[in-house]
């Protein structure tokens, strides 16, 4: 990768995929620090959801590393878990893991881990990194299409992305496996962890919600005519079909959600079908060139990338339009452009074009 002997400081949640991160490294010759970042009390009725930081440091004491746990709960509350209550509360659906990785495991790790002298922040991302003559950094891809994680990276910068390295890049999960039970880690057979370290987010939204966040209103159909009553915008997404308390001669599902009238549109099937979308925030890895940039899209983890056409319109948004109708377009939720394997940029879902 780079000189064996720099230091890195290799992001460690106790799973396989950071375990086997420290051990390649090792192995390569680096300098390696094992860091746990704590960011939220685990639930012990979903220990999946949690980083574990014993299982860490027995990891790192097996590699022969140093371990560190930095607890950083009072920062995550406020830059991720409010955001994303707040979101839900405002009828969209957020992704708090692009915030994480972009403000915590490549934010304020990189940081702490710059003051100790090291290179690079490492963790167990499925993404490769190519890297220039020039000193640009590209991200595309994991090897891995099931496990392909860069969808979550797109908000990095290139500063960040010069001083990451994704040792898992080039490999697939099994592979993972077997260089865990070959270097001997504890982990190996260890189950996967899910994608959102809250668990019940429901729960968690309306802990911290005001009375009146929490009110419910209509569910109406695209001509307006009141079809039901739910219990809170928090508490549906679009498109959604199960859980809205609703009989009707065909399936129904959530096609918009209204903050400020509270309430829901609910539609057939066919009406999810959307031509684009607009997206603001858009954050650029690779710069485009020119007004249009044609390319696919991504608008979920794991979600099919779908050929696009993005065009400026100012103020940090672009306009999407897809090269055939599309039904996946969830306010809130990020879009992600590609050109292959490449990661261009992307931003986030402020509303679809039907």
């Amino acid at each position: 990768m780079f000189n064996s002997k720099q230091k890195v400081v290799v992001a460690m949640s106790g799973g396989v995929d950071s375990s086997v991160t420290a051990g390649l490294l090792v192995e390569e010759g680096y300098e390696v620090a094992g860091v746990s970042l704590r960011l939220w009390e685990c639930q012990r009725q979903e220990p999946q959801n949690c980083s574990d930081y014993l299982g860490a440091r027995t990891v790192a004491g097996l590699l022969g590393i140093p371990h560190t746990i930095l607890d950083l709960r009072s920062q995550f509350v406020k830059s991720v878990v409010r955001p994303f209550a707040r979101s839900y509360l405002q009828g969209r659906t957020p992704n708090p893991c692009v915030a994480c990785n972009r403000d915590f495991k490549l934010g304020i790790l990189l940081e702490w881990a710059k003051t100790e002298g090291a290179e690079f922040v490492a963790t167990g991302h499925y993404a490769r990194l190519l890297r220039d003559r020039a000193g640009n950094t590209s991200l595309l891809r994991g090897a891995d299409r099931k496990k392909d994680q860069s969808y979550f990276l797109f908000a990095l910068s290139q500063e960040q992305l010069a001083h990451t390295l994704f040792p898992l890049g080039d490999l697939v999960k099994e592979e993972v496996r077997q260089n865990a039970r070959r270097l001997g880690l504890p982990v190996a057979d260890r189950p996967e962890s899910q994608d959102i370290c809250f668990g019940d987010y429901k729960s968690l939204v309306e802990s911290l919600a005001e009375e009146d966040d929490l009110r419910g209103g209509e569910i109406v159909d695209r001509s307006g005519k009141v079809l039901g009553h739910h219990q809170g915008i928090h508490r549906l997404t679009v498109g959604q079909r199960r859980g809205l308390g609703l009989s009707a001669a065909q399936p129904l599902y959530v096609l918009e959600i209204d903050e400020d009238q509270r309430r829901v549109v609910v539609g057939k099937k066919d009406d999810l079908a959307c031509k684009g979308l607009v997206t603001h925030s858009v954050n650029w890895i690779e710069p485009p060139e020119k007004e249009e940039i044609p390319g696919e899209i991504q608008l979920r983890y794991r979600a099919p990338s779908v050929p696009c056409l993005v065009r400026a319109k100012g103020d940090g948004k672009y306009e999407v339009r897809f090269e055939e109708s599309f039904s996946s377009v969830t306010p809130g939720q990020a879009a992600v452009f590609y050109r292959g394997e490449r990661v261009l940029g992307g931003g986030w879902i402020e509303r679809a074009i039907c």
